[in-house]
């Protein structure tokens, strides 16, 4: 969505360039205040909690404004570059920049806007329907009790109707004192650095007390104590020094903000863990005869210049035991209380990238045939390595397949992707000594775990599947009578 300035200038706003997103990073700009752009043209890139998306500018114009620097994280709907379409003298250059919330607001933060009802359908690089509620007014500064009463008393005294004296408050009573006027966040630096801010001189409108208030209390501070005269001797204390401006030691320590895909990912896991009941079960088979076929389709004219792997062989497997189980390829509907029981199939393939944990997944891959499913898994690797898949890839999984067997390890109890009834985990696969024919001999033994949503696969369904998967890796010609 675009929003008119003026007659000439435009506003881009962020899109939602997934589904139900709300914010996005920006990761780089491929343009500055004063470039021409024109409609189509990519303009900066940004990370959503699925992807890292390049967004297009709609129209054609002159660059004025960055509103925001690389890195920032923007709600959906807010403005991040600023157009002349009227095609006059660039801007003057200037780095991007954010609108500053002044110092000197009340404490009282404003009443947030009514949301509009439901999320209006928007289109990637065009933003979301601006909202036409307006905000309330911002409360005034707070009134104490006391300062209540003295006003009152004065215009009581105005309107000629004063009151006799009230009696004296008790010697030993103590001083109420009005609470000082500061934002949350001035409030919170103040008690970080140890001030008072009874003690700090307001520089902002309305006695309001700013950051720039805190900071000069804290470097008047030695002086202050220099010039205070001598205490009365009193009882030694032990020196409490002052508190840090952070509480961990940045050269031990290194804190990295969640966001992005890790604060999605970690988010999803969290809601499934504790909603689907989990069970996993477990199988160590003989994928020797499966390790041979490998080498061979790699000879294979029709496989040449697809990438053949172990992967392609058990997801193959995965496929057909969910063609002779098809109740495992299920979600669970907790508002409608239903099973939805899909007559489709889309392999997720969970991808470690250096964004994160990430899982694309391969539309209709029941549909598809071992050449066609090679040649999906490639692109799917290739894209996700690159930083490039796209939310749609990611959306729609109905059973997923993870590889922890690629980083030496055994097996693992896999979580479930939400909306999911069944994981695979692929263990390493090692030589070990294996009874063969009534002999020990070294054979090529890999584990598989499957985790499953126990509210809609019983143990019965469950170990039918990894049976099944186990089945045709220990004989792959199963592929074909199965199949």
């Amino acid at each position: 969505m675009t929003t008119m300035t003026d007659a000439s200038v435009r506003e881009f706003r962020m899109p939602d360039v997934g589904e139900g997103l709300t914010e996005a990073e920006i990761l780089k700009w491929y343009v500055q205040p004063g470039d021409t752009v024109t409609d189509g043209q990519v303009v900066c890139e940004v990370e959503t909690a699925k992807a890292a998306v390049e967004l297009p500018i709609p129209y054609d114009g002159v660059v004025r404004e960055l509103r925001f620097a690389e890195g920032t994280t923007v709600d959906v709907g807010t403005a991040i570059i600023t157009v002349d379409v009227a095609g006059g003298a660039p801007a003057p250059a200037q780095g991007p920049t954010q609108e500053p919330v002044p110092e000197s607001a009340p404490e009282s933060a404003p009443e947030e806007e009514p949301k509009p009802q439901g999320r209006q359908p928007v289109l990637v690089g065009y933003g979301v329907a601006a909202s036409s509620t307006k905000r309330r007014p911002r409360k005034g500064p707070e009134v104490t009790v006391a300062e209540a009463a003295v006003r009152s008393a004065v215009q009581s005294e105005l309107n000629g109707h004063a009151h006799a004296p009230a009696p004296a408050a008790p010697a030993d009573a103590p001083e109420e004192r009005p609470r000082p006027l500061a934002k949350p966040p001035v409030r919170k630096l103040a008690k970080d650095l140890g001030v008072d801010l009874a003690t700090v001189t307001p520089s902002g409108p309305d006695g309001v007390i700013t950051r720039e208030d805190v900071h000069a209390a804290v470097a008047a501070a030695p002086e202050t104590t220099a010039a205070a005269p001598e205490a009365p001797a009193a009882p030694a204390v032990p020196a409490v020094p002052a508190a840090p401006l952070t509480s961990y030691d940045t050269a031990r320590e290194t804190r990295v903000p969640v966001k992005g895909v890790r604060k999605a990912t970690a988010a999803a896991m969290v809601g499934s863990a504790f909603t689907a009941p989990h069970v996993t079960e477990f199988v160590t088979v003989d994928v020797t005869r499966t390790m041979k076929l490998v080498e061979e389709l790699k000879q294979d004219k029709e496989m040449q210049g697809l990438r053949v792997n172990p992967l392609l062989l058990i997801a193959k497997a995965l496929l057909v035991a969910i063609k002779r189980n098809p109740d495992i390829n299920a979600s669970w509907d907790e508002a409608n209380q239903e099973i939805v029981l899909k007559h489709y199939v889309n392999l997720g393939i969970a991808a470690a990238t250096p964004r994160g944990l990430i899982v694309p997944n391969i539309k209709d891959a029941h549909a598809k045939t071992l050449p066609q499913l090679a040649e999906a898994l490639g692109e799917l690797v290739s894209t996700a390595r690159d930083g490039r898949t796209s939310p749609a890839a990611m959306q729609g999984g109905t059973v997923t397949i993870t590889n922890v067997g690629v980083f030496g390890i055994d097996t693992g109890t896999p979580i479930l992707n939400p909306g999911e009834a069944a994981i695979l985990a692929v263990g390493a696969i090692k030589l070990q000594p294996w009874v063969h024919k009534g002999k020990v001999k070294p054979r090529q033994v890999t584990t598989l775990a499957l985790s499953f949503d126990h509210r809609l696969v019983d143990g019965e369904l469950g170990s039918k599947v990894l049976a099944d998967i186990a089945a045709i890796l220990e004989q792959p010609k199963r592929l074909i009578t199965w199949g």
